[in-house]
């Protein structure tokens, strides 16, 4: 059974939209994007490139397989540790508005999103990695579907764009296993999903 191993960009505010650059994710009104870009340095290469060595396959939404789609099949490297991988493996895109995709290998997801999503973990074996799409993201912490999360924290606030966890999101509990931050202050942190959260209370208890 597969893992399903989400990858995601976020600044300290949260913000996941249009990582990679000024036109690569516009909806809102959104003219911040391209913010990872000035931190990509040889620690954070490092990290992708280890990420990308365990896929077995691949699950995106919609708006990221867009951006995948119209990149990285140009890029006929083999070797190529992104390239490689995302163009040789199964890629799986939630949509229920893409047409026939161009890109080899990609199978489209229609139906209920936890069916279709638990049916791939069950016949998969190893990881099925998600790459940005927050959204589709969202939706899967909330189905209790998501088995690790990476968390790449970059140190920038924007003050607007959309956010990973936004208001009414699932309450859940994680367990940090690994982490570290680049040379240029990327945190790079994993989580295990660990359940509902505990409570307590700081309160001095009642005195006799």
């Amino acid at each position: 059974m597969a893992r399903l191993v989400s990858t995601v960009f976020v600044t300290l505010d949260g913000v996941y939209q249009a990582p990679g650059g000024p036109e690569e994710d516009t909806r809102d009104g959104f003219r911040q994007g391209g913010w990872s870009v000035p931190y990509g340095d040889d620690d954070f290469g490092a990290f992708v490139t280890e990420v990308f060595a365990r896929p077995a396959a691949f699950l995106l939404g919609r708006h990221t397989y867009d951006i995948f789609a119209s990149y990285w099949p140009k890029i006929t490297d083999p070797s190529d540790p992104v390239a490689g991988k995302l163009n040789a493996l199964p890629k799986y895109v939630a949509s229920t508005t893409l047409g026939e995709p161009a890109w080899a290998g990609t199978t489209v997801l229609r139906g209920d999103l936890a069916k279709e999503v638990g049916s791939l973990k069950e016949r998969i074996d190893g990881e099925v990695q998600i790459h940005g799409s927050g959204a589709l993201v969202g939706s899967l912490l909330d189905l209790g579907l998501v088995d690790t999360l990476h968390l790449l924290t970059f140190p920038v606030v924007l003050g607007a764009g959309r956010r990973l966890f936004r208001e009414g999101s699932l309450p859940t509990a994680f367990r940090h296993v690994a982490g570290r931050v680049t040379s240029a202050g990327v945190t790079l942190q994993t989580y295990e999903r660990a359940g509902d959260p505990e409570y307590g209370t700081y309160a001095l208890p009642d005195q006799p």
